[in-house]
C-alpha cells in the first residue's frame, strides 16, 4: 500500500495542550555554504500546520546545494522536556529517507530558533520528477510521546 504520510494530533489532553500552544513563526531553507535564503514558509502556515497537508514551492536550485541549512522559529506556551522531530520523506508513496533532529528542553512561554544542516544525497532525481511527488511528514515528539504530525507536499 502506498504511503504519503498524514496530519495528526494526539488525543491525549496533555499532548493536545502542547500542540495548541505551539506556533511555527517561520521556517526557511538556505544554501548552507553561501547563506542565501532559497525558500521561506508562507505566513499562513502557522494557522494550518496541524490541520491539513501544506504545499511548499521550493526552487529547483536547492538541488544544487551540497548542504542546506533549515532554520525554524517557533513559540511554545507549554514546557517540553525532550523536543525532537522525525521527518519521513516520501516519493510516490515510498519512504525514501528518515531524518532525526533533537532540540531538547523547551521553556514554557518561550520563542526558540533552531537551525539544522542537511547534507545532500550523492545522487538526486531531477526536479521535474520530484515536483509534486514528494511529501515530508514531520513527527513532533516530547520524549517518546508523539504529539502531532504535519505534512508538506513539495
Amino acid at each position: 500500500m502506498a504511503e504519503e504520510g498524514e496530519v495528526y494530533v494526539s488525543r491525549d489532553p496533555a499532548d493536545a495542550s502542547i500542540i495548541a500552544g505551539f506556533k511555527l513563526n517561520y521556517m526557511n531553507m538556505r544554501d548552507a555554504a553561501a547563506g542565501t535564503i532559497l525558500w521561506e514558509s508562507p505566513a499562513d502556515w502557522s494557522q494550518k500546520f496541524f490541520e491539513t497537508e501544506l504545499e511548499a514551492h521550493v526552487p529547483k536550485s536547492i538541488l544544487n546545494c551540497r548542504e542546506v541549512s533549515r532554520e525554524v522559529n517557533f513559540s511554545s506556551v507549554e514546557k517540553m522536556d525532550e523536543f525532537k522531530l522525525l521527518q519521513k520523506v516520501f516519493f510516490q508513496g515510498k519512504c525514501l529517507e528518515e531524518w532525526f533532529f533533537k532540540f531538547g528542553f523547551v521553556m514554557p512561554n518561550s520563542t526558540n530558533q533552531w537551525q539544522s544542516t542537511i547534507e545532500a544525497a550523492s545522487e538526486m532525481l531531477p526536479a521535474e520528477i520530484l515536483s509534486g511527488n514528494i511529501t515530508i511528514e514531520t513527527n513532533f515528539f516530547d520524549g517518546r510521546r508523539l504529539l502531532a504530525k504535519s505534512l508538506v507536499r513539495v
